[in-house]
């Protein structure tokens, strides 16, 4: 049973920075790459980054690329998202995910989602 708990999430002005964290568990979390999606109120939920097993590859979104940041610690199951200059379409319920498979660039999500941590930026 995999499972994905994320945190970081709160109230932050326009041109503010959070960082999200998510603790992965019940899975060898080091073999496969991660993602982060989110999902904004009435929208589908949309790919925000990935970032391969070892941190060496990562993929973003255009509308986030040079403002957010994926990394990744293995030795303590955890994967993060610095986002910086935020901006109110950043609003969102922010998710972790682990890859179905081993492919970043088209990362394809497995069916092992964590709870969410709300984003909200106010302008």
């Amino acid at each position: 049973q995999v499972q994905l708990v994320e945190s970081g999430g709160g109230l932050v002005q326009a041109g503010g920075s959070l960082r999200l964290s998510c603790a992965a568990s019940g899975r060898t979390f080091s073999n496969y790459p991660m993602g982060w999606f989110r999902q904004a109120p009435g929208k589908e939920r949309e790919f925000v980054a990935a970032i391969s097993w070892r941190g060496s590859n990562t993929y973003y979104a255009g509308s986030v690329k040079g403002r957010f940041t994926i990394s990744r610690d293995n030795a303590k199951n955890t994967v993060f998202l610095q986002m910086n200059s935020l901006k109110p379409e950043d609003t969102a319920v922010y998710y972790c995910n682990t890859a179905l498979d081993y492919s970043v660039t088209y990362y394809r999500p497995s069916e092992y989602w964590g709870q969410g941590t709300q984003v909200t930026v106010s302008s």
